[in-house]
């Protein structure tokens, strides 16, 4: 069970994240000011995320999200009808884990709040909790870096290895083409000299084009019909989603 604190002035989209994340096992605290945020870190509850606005009466998001990483280690996910890549910018700066723009769907809140939720968990944590993991008659041994399906081994790339094993471990949600794609990008990612420059990221189209290529791939092995799968299912205009068997 994972319990959120919400900071939010909006008590609709607060009550509509408490009714679909809840059924998810996420907890949400909802308070409506950033000095109430403050304050409910301080208390008595232990809190695994922080998903905060930025547009809040008095103490605005950013300064709420540097005051929180003064003194807690807790995961931020900010979230604003502000689109701006400035905007966006000063909040991974000031310490926040992610950034959703509103309006946004809960399914990819969700997979963004576990997505931050993972990269926080300790190396030790992660290694302890290796072990199989089975999706219908799809089994990833995780320990030994195997897939079969149906008992019968499936020979993956690293690469399709990794998109499989980020889904299946999502099974039933939307893994977005963004969390997707940043695992090409950190394999493609060039091996940097000590001490030597490095040009800011930008976008490349290649990124996305690789990912569905590995995704047709995977399609290939795992599917009875590629054209009409059952399993690796596209959520259009979001991601994919490994499905869960009936």
């Amino acid at each position: 069970m994972v319990t959120a604190l919400l900071v939010d002035d909006d008590r609709d989209l607060a009550r509509l994240l408490g009714e679909y994340l809840g059924p998810h096992d996420v907890t949400v605290v909802h308070v409506e000011d950033g000095q109430a945020g403050l304050d409910a870190l301080d208390g008595a509850t232990a809190f695994d995320v922080v998903l905060l606005d930025v547009m809040l009466p008095g103490m605005d998001g950013f300064e709420v999200c540097r005051r929180v990483r003064a003194s807690h280690d807790v995961p931020i996910v900010m979230l604003t009808a502000r689109g701006d890549d400035a905007d966006r910018i000063v909040g991974l700066e000031l310490g926040a884990d992610d950034y959703v723009p509103k309006p946004f769907n809960p399914r990819e809140l969700l997979a963004r709040v576990r997505a931050v939720l993972r990269r926080a968990k300790p190396a030790s944590v992660a290694r302890a909790e290796a072990g199989p993991i089975v999706v219908g008659p799809i089994e990833i041994d995780l320990g030994a870096r195997t897939v079969s399906r149906a008992g019968e081994p499936v020979a993956l790339t690293a690469y399709e290895f990794r998109i499989l094993v980020e889904l299946a471990k999502r099974a039933g949600d939307t893994v977005t083409r963004e969390d997707l794609a940043a695992l090409v990008r950190e394999q493609n990612k060039p091996r940097v000299a000590p001490g030597a420059k490095v040009e800011p990221s930008t976008y490349d189209p290649s990124v996305d084009r690789s990912l569905d290529v590995h995704v047709s791939r995977l399609r290939q092995k795992l599917e009875d019909d590629p054209k009409e799968p059952r399993f690796i299912k596209t959520v259009r205009g979001v991601g994919y989603v490994l499905a869960r068997p009936a």
